[in-house]
């Protein structure tokens, strides 16, 4: 009997399958939107070139509520929306495809549009009601009204289930607000989603400017991305109507997580532009100017960079659009590649904006340079909409479930009782032989990428072994074991992105031929290369690690209260 349709792509890598219908042919728009989506980037570029300043945004602090209404006119700001309230009515892939052009211009620009369209009117695209919807979503598609994402609080950022803001029903329905939020980005703005504890666990809510006892009075001093409004909310005794209740009491967590998994990935589609941006400021600059007699691009240790940068954002770019377009397909269950994605994309710019920085020296290191701009920017993307090291141990721990689930009876193991365990253990053997003998493939990938698609089977089916494995040794305990759920979901992350950049070039070499395709072929094989050895370096540390002496060396620095060692 074959298995089962798979509901998450990368769920079935860690139970060693590889469902290569789900990811070949590469997702591509259609005609239509293609040509729709090219003329909402041409309109956002002649209107941005024409009116959006940078520098001016970082000195005044806002993006500027002219530019808001331009965009919104020009249809920039609903761009998923129906257009029964004025939307776009753009796909999930075609809806990041603009996104990434506002990442390329500024990280403020791109920061306000994303908390507004990818999860402040997200919860009311996805869970409002009707009337919700036509109360809200047209003066929020046309820039009328901007909005908001309300869950942070001081103790409780990664953490939801700490949530201490409470909501208490009313006999008529609506719902009696207290409590606080922090760094909640369009804080002051027009529309906020939040979410509250309430008697059935978590409910979301709809709340509005002008509320009585809802206030926005602090606004934060930031590093970086200082055009971006964010605030401190306070809520006293706020009265919520029935009619402003998203979803039912305690559907508030399904539906923060969930607006949370779908607006992850215009980050990651955001971060392509910018990288893109940062790219051409490497060439411009390398090219022109000499040192030694010779432009900077002619050395080494530059060319390394700018193709690290290249290659890097080629296998990124290939993930995060393979990403959505599992969206677009209606997978049921995008949460891991949408986690991935944001995890690799984050962590790729900041490192990006490293390289140039480095290129640039001095230059960059000059409080008016775009890159000095850009490297403040970056820092927090690894921080907000699900902190890095947070995702990662959900990444880990969601296909360790995944492996789990299939191989139940690995629970009755006891190592304490072998001989009660042979009989379990011998069909946990014969199951690892035959995903062994019989590894799932890519069969779609091009001829000329078989070896990649070869060796990320092998992987795949690594992977598995390595996940059973762990759960083995350290049963429930595995939740605890960060170091090795971090190595999971760092192998899991490259495995994606090389299956995601072998789907995207075969398409290319169908649809152009190999041999026009040479530039991508260059850059795919180099990205799988390297992807491929940082995997195997993953499931060396497995077992081959420093952990204990890590473990030993913070505890004894916690203990002595800082650094103690001397200095002979």
């Amino acid at each position: 009997m074959s298995d089962p349709p798979a509901s998450s792509f990368a769920k079935s890598l860690f139970t060693g399958r590889l469902p290569d219908e789900m990811v070949m042919p590469y997702p591509r728009l259609g005609r239509d939107e293609a040509g729709r989506v090219d003329a909402l980037i041409a309109a956002a570029r002649e209107f941005l070139d024409a009116q959006y300043d940078p520098v001016r945004v970082e000195r005044e602090r806002w993006v500027g509520d002219a530019v808001i209404r331009g965009l919104g006119e020009r249809g920039l700001l609903g761009l998923y929306v129906s257009p029964q309230y004025g939307g776009q009515g753009l796909s999930q892939s075609g809806y990041c495809r603009v996104m990434e052009e506002f990442g390329s211009y500024d990280g403020s620009l791109s920061v306000v549009l994303g908390v507004h369209q990818s999860i402040g009117m997200k919860p009311i695209h996805l869970f409002g009601t009707d009337d919700q919807k036509a109360r809200f979503l047209p003066d929020l598609a046309a820039g009328r009204k901007l909005a908001g994402f309300a869950l942070t609080e001081a103790n409780a950022g990664s953490d939801v289930e700490s949530i201490q803001s409470y909501a208490e029903r009313q006999a008529d329905g609506s719902y009696l607000l207290n409590g606080e939020k922090r760094w909640i980005g369009n804080g002051g703005k027009d529309v906020v989603c939040g979410f509250a504890r309430c008697e059935k666990g978590l409910v979301a809510l709809i709340l509005e400017r002008g509320m009585p006892g809802f206030d926005a009075p602090d606004r934060y001093d930031t590093l970086g991305l200082r055009g971006n409004d964010l605030r401190r909310l306070t809520f006293r005794d706020v009265r919520v109507p029935r009619e402003n209740v998203l979803g039912a009491p305690g559907d508030g967590f399904r539906i923060a997580v969930h607006t949370l998994n779908n607006g992850r990935m215009s980050l990651g589609t955001g971060v392509v532009g910018a990288t893109k941006r940062l790219i051409d400021l490497a060439v411009r600059y390398t090219t022109a100017r000499e040192q030694f007699g010779r432009p900077l691009a002619d050395f080494e240790l530059v060319e390394d960079k700018v193709s690290w940068m290249v290659s890097y954002l080629y296998g990124f770019e290939s993930m995060a659009y393979l990403t959505t377009g599992l969206v677009d397909a209606g997978v049921p269950d995008y949460s891991l590649e949408s986690a991935i994605t944001k995890i690799a994309g984050s962590e790729f710019y900041w490192y990006a904006v490293n390289r140039l920085f480095q290129l640039m020296g001095g230059a960059a290191y000059m409080a008016d340079s775009p890159v000095a701009k850009a490297l403040r920017d970056a820092r927090v993307f690894p921080i907000f909409e699900g902190a890095n090291d947070v995702l990662r141990a959900f990444v880990a721990l969601s296909g360790l479930k995944a492996v789990a689930d299939e191989v139940a009876d690995l629970r009755e193991v006891n190592l304490a009782d072998p001989i009660r365990s042979i009989g379990i253990l011998a069909d946990y053997v014969a199951h690892r032989i035959s995903r062994t003998v019989r590894p799932d493939r890519l069969d779609a990938a091009h001829p000329e990428l078989r070896s990649h698609g070869d060796r990320v089977a092998e992987h795949v089916g690594q992977l598995r072994a390595t996940a059973e494995k762990l759960l083995r040794m350290h049963g429930r305990d595995i939740q605890l074991r960060q170091r090795q759920q971090k190595r999971l979901a760092n192998a899991v992350t490259d495995i994606y992105a090389q299956i995601a950049t072998i789907s995207r070039t075969s398409a290319l070499f169908d649809d152009q031929g190999i041999e026009a395709s040479g530039q991508e072929r260059y850059i795919a094989t180099l990205f799988c290369d390297r992807a491929a050895a940082r995997v195997a370096e993953q499931f060396d540390r497995v077992d081959d690690n420093d952990d204990k002496q890590n473990h030993s060396i913070a505890r004894l620095t916690y203990n002595r209260g800082g650094y103690t060692p001397r200095l002979l």
